[in-house]
């Protein structure tokens, strides 16, 4: 089991995922795992070298997918994607719900 922070998901609230998706709002700007590429998935901060939208792990995990499952499923290293939540907890005060 990876060490993740759990702040993310102790923040949770019984909404739709879409709604959920949608309020998540964090800075990646000085994330080092993302990158944004104007014409790549239209510009939106993704996962280097991939098409993975950082928004889309973090949306994940607060739904409550572990980072196994994620990893699994995005085909993203799981030290990858603990890197990638521990940035996203640290950036909490710019996360909406």
């Amino acid at each position: 089991m990876h060490s993740v922070p759990l702040s993310l998901r102790t923040r949770v609230y019984p909404i739709f995922m879409e709604q959920l998706q949608e309020s998540v709002i964090i800075d990646w700007s000085g994330c080092p795992l993302v990158e944004v590429i104007p014409g790549k998935v239209s510009g939106a901060p993704i996962l280097r070298e991939t098409r993975v939208p950082a928004d889309a792990i973090v949306v994940n995990y607060i739904g409550g997918s572990p980072v196994e499952e994620i990893s699994e499923n995005f085909a993203i290293p799981e030290s990858t994607i603990s890197q990638l939540l521990s940035y996203a907890a640290k950036q909490e005060k710019n996360i909406r719900l």
